[in-house]
């Protein structure tokens, strides 16, 4: 054996199989490799950081990458090259899952690039991968020699049927109540996202803190695979010069400038634009010939500054950068149906931050497909959200979405689909779009907002109104001084050290998203955050009430319609018709749209069209497919053929029944010449259907009946 293989597992009590963790088999050239296997589910994840970071970087490059290999599920992936494309959205959702979890716990002063691959190599059906990404990635960097503040480990928290579980089945999570990831050091949490069934505060601190036991076995297994692989030395992590003297400079010449401009409540480009000033007046100072080391090192010392300033105005005199206490919501105004021809839309302004959000109501056939090695299947509620540079003030090509685009518009659009109408009572597929006009601050909890208002707008029965909330935190680790921000700014997100959002109704919680830059966030503290959140998240329902308060009675008038009906399993194929003639004819002479799908034994049929008479009319057709022949009713037939011992005729759309010669007349009839032709409509009445399904006609049943001719009397009866 040409290798050596260290193993360890851990066994999380939750009847499942246990997890292995692998290293020294596959991948030995990059930093780090491990191989995670739970039941029939393999991940590779490997590591690699360049030795030196590039010059004038102060910053970690991470890139995270999770893939799934289609053969990993057995199966062959859809297009045209029939093989792994671009990273889908799920993909890119547990990629920025694993990224936020790790990136926290790299040292400030590690610039390398660094590159964290994950992929799904094997699937188990019902053991889900995402869970286990952020675990595999972490033991690769932990058998690495890349300095890290870790290891860290994500799991899946739910509630099922009343219970707490870890990591549960696929099939488990359909009773669930909520469903979290959580992610976290052996002393913290970092990460959470999910989503819940409108639960209360306390119920989401207690899934947290189950989740954190499981998280604390996983990263002591990750230390003893690394003690297995004898990792005792990582490489230098400090990748950042200094300049002591330069740094004091830096704060004695513009702290107080700063300090003052912080505290003067301007808008988001005005003080852009002063803390730019200064900045600009003090690099004057030094010359123009200074090097490009010390150039690096005052603009990161100027940004130490704003760092500070802005944090020590919170802490020491409850001042925000606009003015606000550490509880008020910024000043909110909206407004439905702004555009005239969606079926439903809502501008949500909230401060700097703005969404201008539409909703369209489709048919079955606008389902989105979703094509993934693990997850496959169709999406009727789909949201996009899209961060135009306008949205801020710059300049930036439009390459499409990005990771934060995905990741911002999954939140919301977990938010949302909580308060849907069940799958019985709404037979649309909905589509919403959030195009961020305005952004400083939490536009991801706009989109909900503005969501919540353009999808009542449009007449879907929402069962409650949703709202977020982005929470933020700052602390001094020296003085234990924190203060809890409601509705952040965009900068009190970069200079703080939590973004908490939250979404819920009146009723409780519905998803959150929780990311941490420091160690130690206590419970008690995030307990509190919660409670504020809720306190602010009610502000903004009672607010964005004063504009709609419930859902429309009626779709829109040029909303389109859809009718939803069941029919027995045996029509399916006569209303597709051979290669779908029959559908297509329908659709097409009619102008509405058809589909039909087998659910449980039976076929249910949508018919979808902008006008009345279009869905009439194609119901109406479909409906004379689907009608069963009634013994003793009276049809209206064609004549399809002529046979010599009678006719056939269509009484349905493919129902043919025999109309016998000796059932065409009460008098008798030799042959059929002369009698019917093909084409003729004539009236019959239906008598019988043997145990073939043949059908027996009668015409002359609906005739009068002659008399009976008197016989004549014989001579012996003359008198």
């Amino acid at each position: 054996m040409s290798y050596n293989e260290k193993k360890v597992t851990i066994d999380l009590g939750n009847g499942l199989a246990p997890i292995e963790l692998s290293t020294g088999k596959l991948a030995k050239q990059a930093d780090g490799s491990v191989v995670l296997k739970q039941g029939d589910t393999m991940l590779l994840a490997t590591v690699v950081s360049a030795k030196e970071p590039k010059e004038g970087v102060d910053f970690l490059p991470l890139s995270v990458d999770y893939q799934e290999k289609y053969a990993a599920a057995g199966r062959i992936p859809g297009g045209f090259l029939r093989r792994e494309a671009r990273l889908s959205d799920y993909e890119v959702l547990i990629s920025r899952l694993v990224d936020r979890a790790l990136r926290p716990l790299f040292p400030e002063t590690y610039h390398a690039d660094t590159q964290v691959m994950i992929s799904l190599i094997s699937a188990d059906k019902d053991i889900m991968p995402d869970a286990l990404a952020g675990l595999a990635a972490s033991a690769a960097i932990a058998v690495s020699d890349i300095p890290f503040n870790g290891p860290i480990s994500e799991v899946r928290v739910a509630k099922v049927n009343g219970e707490l579980v870890i990591n549960p089945r696929l099939s488990a999570l359909e009773n669930a109540t909520l469903e979290y990831i959580v992610a976290g050091s052996a002393e913290d949490i970092v990460m959470v996202e999910g989503e819940s069934k409108e639960i209360s505060e306390a119920e989401m601190v207690e899934a947290i803190a189950f989740a954190h036991e499981a998280i604390k076995k996983q990263v002591a297994a990750q230390i003893e695979l690394a003690n297995l692989v004898g990792v005792t030395v990582k490489r230098d992590g400090n990748h950042e010069p200094s300049n002591l003297d330069l740094r004091d400079a830096v704060f004695a010449a513009t702290y107080d400038k700063v300090y003052a401009v912080a505290k003067s409540g301007s808008t988001k480009h005005e003080r852009t634009e002063q803390f730019a000033a200064i900045g600009d007046a003090f690099f004057a100072t030094l010359g123009e010939e200074i090097d490009e080391e010390t150039a690096f090192l005052a603009k990161k010392y100027y940004h130490d500054v704003q760092y500070d300033a802005v944090r020590n105005l919170v802490l020491d005199e409850g001042i925000r950068l606009d003015g606000r206490d550490a509880r008020t919501v910024r000043p909110i105004w909206s407004e439905v149906d702004y555009l005239p021809a969606a079926h439903g839309s809502a501008v949500f302004t909230r401060g700097e931050t703005q969404s201008l959000t539409s909703v369209t109501l489709g048919a079955k056939d606008d389902e989105q497909m979703i094509d993934g090695a693990f997850i496959h299947g169709y999406n009727k509620f789909i949201l996009h959200y899209n961060f135009p540079a306008f949205s801020t003030g710059e300049v930036r090509p439009n390459r499409g979405p990005g990771r934060r685009e995905v990741g911002h518009g999954n939140l919301a659009m977990r938010s949302l689909k909580q308060v849907l109408p069940a799958e019985n009572e709404n037979p649309y597929t909905i589509r919403v779009v959030s195009d961020i006009l305005e952004s400083n601050g939490s536009s991801s909890m706009a989109t909900v907002c503005a969501g919540t208002l353009a999808l009542m707008d449009a007449g879907v029965k929402l069962k409650a109104p949703v709202s977020g909330i982005a929470m933020g935190l700052i602390t001094d680790e020296k003085t234990g001084k924190y203060a809890i921000l409601s509705d952040i700014l965009g900068d009190e997100d970069h200079l703080g050290d939590m973004d908490f959002k939250v979404t819920g109704t009146e009723n409780g919680i519905v998803a959150c998203q929780m990311d941490l830059k420091i160690n130690g966030l206590k419970w008690e503290v995030l307990t509190q955050a919660l409670d504020q959140a809720k306190e602010a998240r009610l502000h903004i329902l009672g607010e964005m009430k004063k504009t709609l308060e419930a859902p429309r009675e009626d779709y829109k008038p040029h909303a389109p319609r859809i009718v939803s009906f069941t029919i027995d399993k045996e029509f399916i194929g006569a209303i597709i018709g051979p290669g779908g003639k029959i559908i297509q004819e329908m659709q097409r002479e009619t102008g509405s749209t058809i589909s039909i799908e087998e659910v449980d034994g039976k076929g249910i049929v949508q018919v979808f069209a902008d006008n009345k008479a279009a869905i009439d009319a194609a119901v109406s057709r479909i409906k004379a497919i689907v009608a069963k022949p009634e013994v003793g009713e009276i049809y209206e037939g064609k004549v399809k053929s002529i046979m010599p011992f009678g006719a056939f005729v269509e009484i349905m759309p493919g129902k043919d029944g025999l109309l016998h010669i000796s059932e065409i007349e009460w008098k008798r009839l030799e042959t059929m010449d002369g009698v019917l032709k093909e084409g003729d409509v004539v009236k019959v009445k239906l008598l019988d259907i043997d145990k073939q399904g043949k059908l027996k006609l009668s015409r002359k049943a609906l005739l009068p009946r002659p008399p009976k001719e008197e016989k004549p009397k014989s001579e012996t009866d003359k008198g």
